[in-house]
């Protein structure tokens, strides 16, 4: 019998399949090599094939601030972290020149940097993956005015949300810019916003709908608000139910309140001239539902340290009813002597918790409220030099993180982080540290 000479083509099915658990990365590579493959890898049939298998291997995505500079890492999200006790971060990017005094958004793979220096101060958007970035047109706003990003899923459109004059009934409240389209520009909201005094906490994004903390809105102290990317209609959430949470944040010497509203001059101290992680409840999307989780330390009665989680969950937003629960987390040695941020809720009900700076060895910690359970997942790949005491950096973690083709398009963003140049000195980007990849280790014979 004779060997066959040509070999059989692999069928086209295959290929696709195999292509589609390919890092995003890769798959904008093979877009270049030719008309057939960029239409077929840009095709919306790939396109969601893709989203479907990525989310099927969502990673944590780690963002380490120090000095004005971020760096970008990412790692397997453990499906099952009882079984998963280290897992090594990758590399991506890194940017310097931000100049915020507020935390960077996101949301659904993009970062929104409200001020960065390559910007001449102006926001900037940037996939942390990729390192590809837009610039956004400088926008006339409050000085302390936040700025926040959201997705609408339905038509895989990106809107970046400003705060410009939110709390004066004669400029404009915000102003929104659609990211896409052929010239951005800013415009003011169809639908505007009543007034408030400031915005409390940083957004996030669930099924096409941005929310975040307010205070002072009408006759309530604080609110949450609530932006429709597509329709762009702002409504109302009460979040009385907070104020509680917001008073306890409440860190500086006793006010003089005789005579005051107690809770209106607490909520006071906490505007926008004060740091941001002073407030120690962070909005999470749980399993579709917005919520809230609030944290603090008690001590028990042998002297150790217990952390409890109250978490609430808007069970219905018509009536706007909100469900609480609260969690005593099971002990913990590491835990309880770090300090440590919540990173959010993954989409299988887990508690996320992370370190707050760069260490070694360096936790994540996953809780889980039906089981009661607390598993840590050592994160290791940060590098010496980040590791180091001396350039230890905040980190910001984020759950969830799935690469989305439609993310990776020219049409969103059309320059590479590796060429910035600082806007205020047109220089090219000198961090003031750097990312050296681990030696890998050799067995010792």
């Amino acid at each position: 019998m004779k060997r066959r000479s040509i070999m059989e083509p692999i069928p086209t099915d295959l290929i696709t399949e195999v292509f589609s658990r390919l890092p995003a990365k890769s798959i904008a590579r093979f877009r270049t090599l030719s008309k057939q493959w960029a239409s077929k890898f840009s095709s919306t049939d790939f396109t969601e094939l893709f989203l479907r298998r990525s989310s099927n291997r969502p990673r944590l995505l780690f963002g380490v601030k120090k000095c004005g500079e971020w760096l970008f890492f990412s790692s397997p999200q453990p499906q099952n972290p009882s079984l998963s006790s280290v897992v090594a971060v990758d590399y991506h990017i890194k940017i310097s020149g931000d100049v915020s005094k507020y935390l960077c958004g996101y949301a659904s793979g993009l970062i929104y940097f409200p001020d960065m220096c390559i910007a001449h101060g102006a926001p900037v958007i940037c996939n942390p993956i990729s390192g590809m970035y837009g610039i956004l047109p400088e926008l006339d706003r409050y000085r302390k005015a936040r700025g926040f990003l959201g997705f609408d899923p339905i038509e895989k459109q990106f809107k970046a949300l400003s705060e410009v004059y939110a709390f004066c009934d004669q400029r404009d409240h915000h102003q929104i810019l659609t990211l896409g389209t052929r010239e951005l520009s800013w415009r003011s909201s169809t639908i505007q916003c009543p007034k408030y005094d400031s915005s409390l906490s940083e957004g996030i994004c669930i099924n096409g709908v941005l929310y975040y903390l307010a205070d002072s809105v009408r006759d309530l102290p604080c609110v949450i608000v609530s932006f429709d990317v597509r329709s762009e209609e702002f409504k109302f959430i009460d979040a009385q139910c907070f104020s509680e949470q917001l008073a306890e944040t409440h860190e500086r010497p006793p006010l003089n309140l005789e005579g005051q509203d107690v809770m209106e001059m607490l909520l006071a101290t906490m505007r926008m001239d004060r740091p941001t992680n002073t407030i120690k409840l962070i909005l999470v999307n749980y399993k579709g539902k917005l919520g809230a989780i609030y944290w603090k330390y008690a001590n028990n009665a042998d002297g150790r340290r217990t952390l409890e989680l109250r978490m609430w969950v808007l069970e219905d937003v018509e009536k706007q009813e909100w469900l609480k629960n609260v969690y005593t987390l099971p002990e913990n040695e590491v835990l309880e002597s770090c300090d440590f941020s919540v990173a959010g809720v993954t989409a299988s009900g887990d508690i996320v918790l992370s370190m707050k700076h760069v260490c070694k060895p360096f936790y994540v910690f996953y809780f889980n409220p039906e089981r009661n359970t607390l598993q840590s997942v050592e994160i290791q790949g940060f590098g010496a030099n980040l590791e180091a005491p001396e350039n230890r950096g905040t980190v910001y973690a984020f759950v969830d993180h799935v690469e989305d083709l439609s993310v990776f398009d020219a049409r969103q963003l059309k320059s590479s982080i590796s060429h910035a140049t600082h806007g205020c000195c047109n220089k090219e980007e000198q961090p003031t540290f750097h990312y050296e990849r681990p030696k890998p280790q050799r067995d010792k014979i």
